[in-house]
């Protein structure tokens, strides 16, 4: 028993001069994870509760432009981008906006929500829309150049015609009748068989001479 006793007592000796020497590390340690995680428990219900705010203003964004009321539209669209600009709703609200911008014959705005679209969102399908519309608004303001620029960047191939076709009218429109008819012919080649709009592109394509290949 006396030799039990001595062996628990050098194991309490080696504990308290191990405690001695690292328990204010490990306290230290200890409250460093317990800060981190409810740190990340905190980020991550704060990312949901933004989240659903944010849905629920979208919501109200496509309500107004529904109900044709602007006013209400730009204000739920301008909460999104200033608010929740990190959230996939501020891009697609921006989206919407030019959108209406365009009905409405403002392209100055529409070109600005569409290039803070592109510059923004996350989403590469996004992304490649607000380039896309993006280019069709420059092209209607004249800006050929800056329309160009904006449609020899990378993009998905799911809208690869889309950026052809659009390129062929910006180079139709520049004079450049030969550079417009390889982007057609590019179009076209992206385009199924059945696709209706295949049958457009092949119009250009006719129009400036010789069948499509």
């Amino acid at each position: 028993m006396a030799t039990y006793d001595l062996d628990e007592q050098e194991r309490l000796d080696e504990l308290k001069a191990w405690w001695k020497r690292w328990g204010n590390l490990v306290l230290i340690a200890l409250a460093v994870v317990i800060a981190a995680t409810a740190g990340w428990r905190y980020w991550q219900n704060r990312v949901a509760t933004q989240s659903l705010e944010a849905a629920a203003v979208y919501e109200k964004l496509t309500q107004a432009l529904q109900a044709d009321d602007a006013k209400a539209a730009r204000e739920a669209g301008g909460m999104l981008i200033d608010q929740y600009k990190s959230s996939p709703y501020a891009a697609r609200a921006a989206l919407l906006l030019a959108r209406q911008n365009v009905a409405d014959k403002d392209l100055k705005s529409a070109q600005s929500q569409l290039e803070w679209a592109a510059a923004n969102s996350k989403e590469p399908a996004v992304k490649d829309l607000a380039r896309l519309r993006l280019a069709g608004v420059q092209f209607d303001q004249k800006q050929y150049d800056a329309a160009l620029k904006t449609l020899s960047g990378s993009h998905s191939d799911a809208f690869a015609f889309r950026f052809h076709d659009l390129r062929g009218d910006v180079l139709l429109a520049q004079d450049k009748p030969a550079e417009a008819r390889t982007a057609y012919q590019a179009a076209f080649d992206k385009l199924a068989e059945d696709d209706a709009y295949r049958n457009i592109v092949e119009l250009k394509l006719d129009a400036l001479g010789g069948a499509a290949k």
